[in-house]
């Protein structure tokens, strides 16, 4: 048996030598000794080692071509990959840029991933304007740098180190969700659960992980009733959902306590979306009479949409009028507050943040479009004894307006009808 003994240190250490072979440590130690020594102080030292995530082509891997993507990871972690796959995180690259739902497996930091050299156009269908519409640089450090969660775990968990006591602090999720348009982090810090957990600690109040990932569950979409542009999901889902964040607030609070204070988010949202929605038809009908400046004919083209009016979650912020630039803080910004506020029970966020930011707005806006109306109305009628010319030119433009309104879907093609028949009789009956 003694004499076995060295010879099973010898198989376990050539064990470790395959996944590292010194090859690796020989540049690495003197290259990335940081990256070494977190390597050495991690769970994988001695059984998962550079070749088993990395691979052994080191050409790709100085060219950058090597990632260590959440597939590589799923192969010893399969439970936590499956969640996070099913997970609004494991949709991150799509909901953030979209082109990984259409496009082959590429490097995303490469401009091919999305476009054929030497051409601007995307070369297949993807799901966001705003990373098309910026520079490589910026898409690169302004978007990848979140919503590459999809394929890194590194995003969140180190890319060296395996301590899980980092990842459950709620301070690595603030990366991503802070500012304006996602203000999780504030919104949170600053609710009671925050504070008390900034006084006390888990058992004080609970984390983002506490709510979001109970147990280390890497889904953490569970409990969520709604997509991230505040659309509700299909009812039997939502209901599903609802009762899986219960079950996580009955830890702390009684579980009816908890449906009522969730309906009331609920019925912020259905108010905070309303507003949203009244200031988008102001905004159409400003359109439908080509009062906006620059009108989108006047623009460079959307990158899905060409040059018509986008007011979805496309929405570009460069190349609009005043009217669309306040609506673009009401939708992204101000909306955000509003509802995922009341869903983080934080009072300031909810109402004065949100609320109350949707309410100028949206005054704002109607002050625009009534400032617009007066002035085309002056411009159309002017000063001095009736014009033939400008009647017929107040025609036309009356006439643009109803066709655009229709082929925007504002009206049915009955309605469009009757209103355009009741327009040219109100003009033949004033003629003189």
């Amino acid at each position: 048996m003694i004499r076995l003994f060295p010879v099973a240190l010898l198989f376990l250490a050539g064990s470790a030598f395959a996944a590292t072979s010194p090859e690796c440590l020989s540049c690495h130690e003197r290259d990335t000794p940081a990256a070494v020594a977190r390597w050495r102080a991690s769970a994988h030292a001695g059984t998962v080692g550079c070749v088993d995530c990395h691979g052994s082509d080191h050409e790709a891997m100085t060219a950058g071509a090597a990632r260590v993507d959440t597939a590589v990871c799923g192969r010893c972690h399969e439970r936590a990959f499956q969640q996070h796959v099913a997970s609004r995180h494991g949709m991150g690259l799509h909901s953030g840029w979209g082109c990984t739902r259409t496009l082959p497996r590429r490097d995303p930091r490469e401009c091919r991933f999305c476009h054929e050299e030497g051409s601007t156009l995307p070369k297949s269908t993807v799901h966001c304007a705003r990373f098309l519409a910026q520079s490589s640089e910026m898409g690169e450090i302004g978007c990848n740098r979140c919503h590459q969660v999809e394929s890194s775990c590194a995003s969140c968990h180190t890319s060296h180190g395996t301590d899980l006591a980092i990842v459950r602090r709620p301070e690595i999720c603030a990366t991503c969700h802070m500012g304006p348009d996602h203000p999780q982090w504030e919104m949170w810090q600053t609710s009671r659960h925050g504070v008390l957990y900034s006084a006390g600690g888990e058992t004080a109040g609970p984390s983002c992980q506490g709510c979001h990932m109970p147990a280390g569950s890497h889904n953490v979409s569970a409990g969520i009733t709604m997509t991230s542009g505040m659309d509700l999901l299909p009812a039997d889902e939502r209901s599903r959902q609802r009762e899986k964040m219960l079950d996580i607030c009955a830890s702390c609070h009684p579980r009816e306590s908890s449906r009522r204070e969730l309906a009331r988010g609920d019925a912020v949202r259905e108010q905070s979306v309303a507003l949203v929605d009244r200031a988008a038809e102001t905004i159409r009908r400003l359109n439908d009479r080509n009062l906006l400046r620059p009108s989108p004919e006047e623009r460079p083209p959307h990158p899905l949409s060409g040059q018509q009016l986008v007011l979805d979650s496309q929405m570009l912020y460069e190349n609009l009028s005043r009217a669309e630039r306040l609506f673009f803080k009401m939708k992204k910004y101000d909306l955000a507050k509003a509802v995922k506020g009341a869903y983080h029970q934080n009072p300031a966020y909810a109402h004065w943040y949100g609320n109350a930011e949707l309410k100028l707005t949206l005054s704002e806006i109607e002050s625009e479009a009534a400032l617009l109306d007066r002035v085309a109305g002056m411009n159309e009628h002017g000063a001095g004894p009736p014009n033939p010319d400008s009647r017929l030119a107040g025609l036309e433009q009356r006439l643009q307006e109803l066709k655009r309104r229709y082929e925007r879907g504002g009206m049915t093609l009955d309605e469009y009808t009757a209103e355009k028949a009741r327009v040219l009789e109100a003009v033949r009956s004033s003629a003189p």
